[in-house]
This record gives structure tokens, C-alpha cells and sequence, in this order.
């Protein structure tokens, strides 16, 4: 069972929406950076995490996001946290570390932190729906 789930919203070039679920802690912390990094690698050196669903995130995870942090810092990047909950707040709080992360009330408001020719269209354009007989392998 994946306690953890990490979810490309949308993406520009150099920036990138993603919604990271369930809990960010010592089981889930390998996988969460390898998908940081790879993104990040991607070229996307902006980040919006949507925390939105974390349900838990404890001092490992918190290690996770201070090293994306410095990650996305070194190539002249950032990292935005949107819609904290309270619990996550609180952990940033308390650790004394809140002054590190750049935190925004939604993911509208972090992107508009976000450099111009970097930012990604906000909101999505939703997908449209497969029409009966529409072949997706043409």
C-alpha cells in the first residue's frame, strides 16, 4: 500500500505544480526525493508543492523538503509550499524552519511568486473527456 503519492499538476518549462499526498516520513522519504529529483532534473528549477493532502509529514520529511529546498536554490530556483495544513504548520513552527520556505495560502498565489516567463498556465485546462469510438493508439 502506497502511503505517499506525488502528482504533476501542470508544468512549464522551469516550473512545476505538484501535489504531494499522504504521509512524507522515514518510509516514504527515499521515493518522495527521487521524484523531487527527477522533476527538478527535468529542468523545473520553481516548485509548487500543493500540500493540500498531506495527512502527515514528520522531522524526515521535513529533512525531504530542506534539501529540495537547497536543491532548487542552487540552480537559482525556488521552492514554494501551498495550502498548508494546520499540523504542517505547526511542525514548521516548532522546528523554528517556517522563515526557510517561501509559504502561500493556495497554488494561485505561490505561482504568482513565480517568475513570469517561468509560471504555468492557473488554473489546469481540464482534459477532455475520450469520445465513444476514439482510438488513443492513432
Amino acid at each position: 500500500m502506497r502511503s505517499l503519492a506525488v502528482t504533476t499538476v501542470v508544468e512549464a518549462d522551469e516550473c512545476a505544480v505538484l501535489r504531494v499526498s499522504g504521509e512524507l516520513d522515514l518510509r516514504t522519504e527515499q521515493a518522495f526525493l527521487t521524484e523531487a529529483r527527477s522533476i527538478v532534473s527535468a529542468g523545473h528549477r520553481f516548485l509548487v508543492l500543493d500540500l493540500t493532502a498531506l495527512r502527515f509529514c514528520d522531522s524526515r520529511g521535513l529533512s525531504c523538503l530542506l534539501a529540495l529546498e537547497w536543491l532548487c536554490r542552487r540552480l537559482e530556483g525556488r521552492l514554494f509550499l501551498a495550502s498548508l495544513g494546520v499540523r504542517m504548520l505547526r511542525l514548521l513552527i516548532g522546528t523554528q524552519s517556517l522563515s526557510v520556505f517561501s509559504c502561500f495560502p493556495t497554488v494561485g498565489h505561490a505561482l504568482a511568486a513565480v517568475p513570469e516567463g517561468a509560471r504555468p498556465a492557473w488554473p489546469p485546462a481540464p482534459e477532455e473527456p475520450a469520445l465513444p469510438g476514439d482510438d488513443p493508439f492513432v
